[in-house]
């Protein structure tokens, strides 16, 4: 829906509740024209339900609105005495529109003195239970956000089984674009396939302001651009389901390239402006190599889908290698082949062991054409160790665009300021004119900034390097706190890693955990409200 749609929308809304209850309003000793006017007459209807102004607020929060909204209804029905459980069924199963049976079809007197508080255990339950999901909901939509990391694509900064809290006040928070989903659920309803949000309507994007920009190398925590599609390879990006850009899938990386930056991948290694990308001293880039050894480097384990291997003690404690596999055949005293993916350090280090035979860094050399790397076409080469260079769009830059520019700015200009913003664009070619809506397409000012995320983690990750730009308005936050951490290959309390626990994510220096000062405080914190209960009970 457009601004204007909206606007008209918002004003039949308003007619629809000053209709229902300008009765009620002249009856609880207000003016009948308080219920016309938007905003104010909900201020006057806290007052009248005997509760706080803030409450208004809520009330214009998307997604807290589809709890708050059949709140504010009931509390109006009870303050003219309809209490009953029939009441309230019929309050919120009609939408709201049992407010006009009472307005219209009783002279029920208005409670002046109506008591607020739960007249039972299960009402006061409810209500409990009600505004902790709001505070939830508020939390995690736009101040801190709960996101584990599923894959190794960040290996070592980020572990898989890590949890990590993303700030969404860092970059500005995005507020909801779906109006109408479950609370502090994604895309899916938990152990079942069904939607937790519905398509339409939706709000036009937008995004309060943050205090920090997102700088070259931070990690960030954003929506997954291709999620929409049911084939990523580049060239042939299109999908059948256009997912809301607030539900699709959340992914993790590192933006090695912020916008206006040139970038260019050589050997495996990034680099800006011509200049290698200098990364914080906690991230490790890592490489897949193939390792030969005279005993094995994994022990097998059996799992409830049959055997896999997992990394030894040793490998995976004294060398920091997790992300390794039998890769070739294995005779019953060796040798042995393994692929692995680490970093330079650990690999250095493991030349060093008896054990090992040899070890080769896998290389990747351009190809002609490589259609599983982002903007692929006949005549320019690319690989995922060797890419560019290419310019990362800036808002408010204008590029020409031409048969060499389309492959990297066609999904922008179509997709990401095209119909997500929307825009119906079609661009076709036509021998080497281009045409967008059948109009001619020679140059584009790009409208926001955009992003080039990768994984440290160089030959394990789906990065940028195979589906492109990351737009602003798929930014979700700045991962800011790791506060808990579990591997998933050991069973048990064995698998906590405690070295991780509260501990930053951002940073220089070694990792520091904080949790001692967070068991501390939360001690101090419990017995501080333990004696201040004490000492009111003396009263």
């Amino acid at each position: 829906m457009t601004l204007i749609q909206w606007f008209i929308f918002f004003l039949i809304v308003q007619a629809v509740h000053f209709a229902g209850t300008w009765k009620l309003y002249v009856r609880a000793g207000r003016k009948a024209w308080e219920a016309a006017v938007p905003v104010y007459n909900a201020v006057v209807l806290m007052g009248i339900i005997n509760r706080p102004k803030w409450w208004t607020i809520l009330l214009f929060v998307p997604i807290v609105n589809l709890i708050m909204i059949p709140v504010v209804w009931v509390e109006t029905a009870r303050s003219f005495g309809f209490n009953t459980f029939k009441d309230t069924a019929l309050t919120v199963l009609t939408g709201g529109l049992y407010l006009y049976y009472i307005n219209y079809a009783t002279d029920a007197p208005y409670k002046h003195d109506r008591d607020i508080n739960p007249k039972s255990s299960s009402g006061e339950w409810t209500s409990s239970l009600l505004f902790a999901i709001v505070a939830a909901t508020l939390v995690h939509t736009y101040f801190m956000q709960p996101f584990v990391i599923p894959s190794s694509s960040l290996e070592k900064t980020l572990l898989v089984g890590d949890w990590l809290f993303v700030s969404k006040f860092h970059y500005g928070a995005r507020t909801p674009i779906t109006t109408v989903a479950t609370p502090m659920l994604h895309d899916t309803i938990y152990g079942t396939k069904t939607k937790s949000y519905l398509t339409r309507p939706q709000l036009p994007y937008f995004r309060l302001p943050g205090f920090q920009d997102i700088k070259r190398n931070d990690i960030v925590v954003f929506s997954w651009p291709v999620d929409t599609l049911t084939d990523i390879t580049p060239g042939h990006m299109r999908g059948s389901v256009r997912k809301p850009i607030d539900k699709k899938s959340n992914y993790v990386k590192r933006a090695v390239g912020i916008a206006g930056d040139s970038l260019e991948v050589r050997d495996g290694y990034v680099y800006i402006n011509g200049e290698q990308n200098d990364l914080p001293d906690r991230a490790r880039i890592q490489f897949s190599y193939k390792i030969v050894s005279k005993e094995l480097l994994v022990k097998r384990a059996t799992d409830a889908n049959g055997n896999y291997v997992v990394p030894t003690d040793l490998v995976n404690g004294r060398y920091e290698i997790s992300d390794i596999y039998l890769s070739g055949a294995e005779g019953p005293n060796g040798p042995y082949e393994h692929m692995a993916h680490a970093s330079e350090a650990a690999i250095e280090k493991l030349k060093n062991n008896a054990n090992i035979i040899s070890i080769e860094r896998t290389r990747y050399d351009a190809q002609e054409n490589n259609t599983g790397i982002f903007g692929a076409m006949p005549g320019r080469a690319s690989s995922v160790d060797n890419f560019g260079p290419i310019y990362i769009p800036e808002e408010g830059t204008t590029v020409a665009i031409n048969t060499e520019s389309l492959p990297y700015y066609q999904r922008i200009i179509e997709v990401y300021e095209g119909y997500e913003m929307g825009r119906e664009r079609e661009i076709t070619v036509n021998g080497n004119q281009i045409l967008m809506n059948g109009e001619p397409l020679t140059e584009y000012t790009f409208e926001q900034n955009y992003y080039w995320l990768m994984g440290d983690n160089r030959h394990n990750s789906q990065d940028a390097r195979a589906w492109g730009y990351v737009p602003f308005n798929h930014v979700v936050g700045k991962p800011v706190f790791v506060w808990f951490s579990k591997d998933a290959n050991v069973p048990g309390f064995n698998g906590i890693r405690w070295d991780r626990v509260f501990t930053t994510v951002g940073g220089n220096g070694p990792l520091v955990s904080y949790r001692y000062w967070f068991l501390g405080a939360l001690l101090l914190y419990i017995g501080w409200s333990f004696f201040r209960k004490k000492k009111q009970a003396k009263k």
